[in-house]
């Protein structure tokens, strides 16, 4: 069966995505916020190859650019923020558009996850309290896969 990577892409259409969401989140005043220290020149390519990997592709982000708990100590210790996670969803949701991922069920699996994603395993911890190994979460047609 094939991924959900595959089925947006591969390598290529995350990338397009993720560029398509970082341009629509940085002219967002909300959402833009959470990068008011700048965002890395990088930022696109390693959100893609997050994604790439969380959705069945090759573990791109793990051996390139670090591990789930960076990138949980990363976006911790916020607190709540449930309406810059709405409109960063409202984003994600225009950029699968933008981005001409437009098949229904395809774009409602990349909705679940990343809406799964804004919330779940960001922004609910401290930095402290996140202890290394942690898994990088895996979604598939099917969801979350435990």
């Amino acid at each position: 069966m094939e991924t959900v990577y595959e089925a947006a892409g591969g390598s290529a259409g995350l990338l397009r995505l993720a560029a398509a969401w970082h341009e629509l989140v940085m002219a967002d005043p909300l959402v833009s916020h959470a990068f008011h220290g700048g965002a890395k020149p990088d930022h696109t390519e390693r959100l893609a190859a997050y994604w790439g990997e969380a959705l069945g592709g090759p573990p791109e982000y793990t051996t390139t650019y670090g591990d789930e708990a960076s990138v949980e100590r990363l976006h911790s210790g916020n607190g709540e923020h449930d309406e810059m996670n709405r409109r960063a969803i409202e984003c994600f949701d225009e950029a699968l558009t933008n981005s001409g991922l437009t098949e229904p069920r395809l774009q409602q699996v990349l909705h679940d996850y990343f809406a799964w994603a804004t919330v779940v395993p960001m922004y609910q911890h401290r930095g402290d309290d996140i202890t290394d190994g942690v898994p990088m979460p895996r979604w598939s047609w099917d969801g979350l896969q435990t």
